[in-house]
């Protein structure tokens, strides 16, 4: 920002009465021009040439909200929901093992984090799908007993498959979670006379969940992608019924488009969700929380209405 001063004098030479105003100029930023022009040229360019490509853009709303389509996802949110279950379930216990002072549990924890996190999810489920050339059938005594082939379904192959895979991040999220909270606070509990379980569930769990939330609600729209692999194992959710509808309509490419539309409204919506339930926990540190969009977009509205009143 440059500034001009007037400081021209009367005619008789004596100095001016007072302060002269001062005629800001902003500085010219040319490079953010250039910039945007030219992020704007790439994007023309790459919508022009969709445009031109030999793609049925038709087909994508004719099959939308097909029934196979709407089942599909259906099955893949029942599919996130229920293996986010199981992660989070299971990162708990692994986080509380991993930091407990008997070295047998901490081992155990840090071994299956190891291990399923150095393995590809997808590695993972072709393992759990053909474990039967290990376990030929699954005896639970008086419980339940049958081949390993019929018990372990693509339902079964899936949920298995990304939850325990997922577990093993969450426990290092839950991990960080509950490092961040001071220890301090833990010796209050503990000289109170609460137990180490008490502890965790009334003081430390509710400090660390605005340190957990944020990268869980990633791995919430991580697992909502990721479902797209079972289809490998014959469970059949959005991306399977899609590749089905391509193969038989003969517009594959299409459906792999209006699956791509669908996971990004699903994603959408799960950060929106996100984004409240970090507002929620991040009450104890920040005293007064920003506006949401919606709040500002009321503001906005009843402002301008105040200016037109007042008009």
């Amino acid at each position: 920002m440059t500034a001009d001063i007037d400081k021209t004098a009367d005619p008789q030479g004596a100095p001016p009465a007072g302060p002269q105003a001062i005629k800001a100029i902003p500085v010219r930023h040319y490079g953010r021009y250039v910039s945007a022009l030219i992020a704007l040229a790439i994007l023309a360019a790459i919508l022009y040439a969709f445009s031109q490509g030999k793609i049925n853009w038709q087909a994508v709303p004719d099959y939308f909200f097909d029934d196979r389509i709407m089942t599909g996802v259906g099955k893949t949110l029942l599919l996130t929901v229920l293996s986010m279950l199981i992660g989070i379930a299971g990162g708990i216990i692994l986080a509380v093992m991993r930091l407990s002072k008997n070295p047998v549990t901490s081992a155990i924890a840090w071994f299956y984090i190891w291990f399923f996190r150095g393995t590809p999810v997808l590695v993972q489920l072709f393992v759990w799908f053909n474990l039967g050339l290990v376990f030929e059938y699954i005896n639970l005594m008086p419980f339940y007993k049958d081949y390993w082939s019929n018990f372990m379904t693509p339902l079964l192959t899936a949920l298995l498959g990304l939850g325990l895979n997922e577990a093993a991040y969450m426990a290092e999220i839950c991990r960080a979670g509950l490092l961040s909270v001071d220890e301090g606070q833990t010796e209050a509990a503990h000289a109170l006379g609460m137990s180490h379980g008490k502890t965790l569930r009334r003081i430390i769990i509710p400090q660390a969940m605005r340190v957990i939330v944020p990268p869980t609600g990633n791995e919430v729209i991580n697992m909502l992608k990721t479902t797209s692999l079972v289809s490998a194992v014959q469970f059949s959710e959005l991306f399977r019924y899609a590749q089905d509808i391509g193969q038989i309509s003969g517009a594959p490419v299409e459906m792999y488009f209006l699956a791509a539309a669908w996971y990004l409204i699903l994603t959408s919506v799960l950060s929106v969700g996100q984004y409240y339930i970090e507002r929620y926990y991040a009450r104890g540190s920040t005293r007064n929380l920003p506006p949401t969009p919606w709040q500002r977009v009321k503001g906005h509205l009843m402002s301008f209405s105040s200016r037109k009143v007042t008009a």
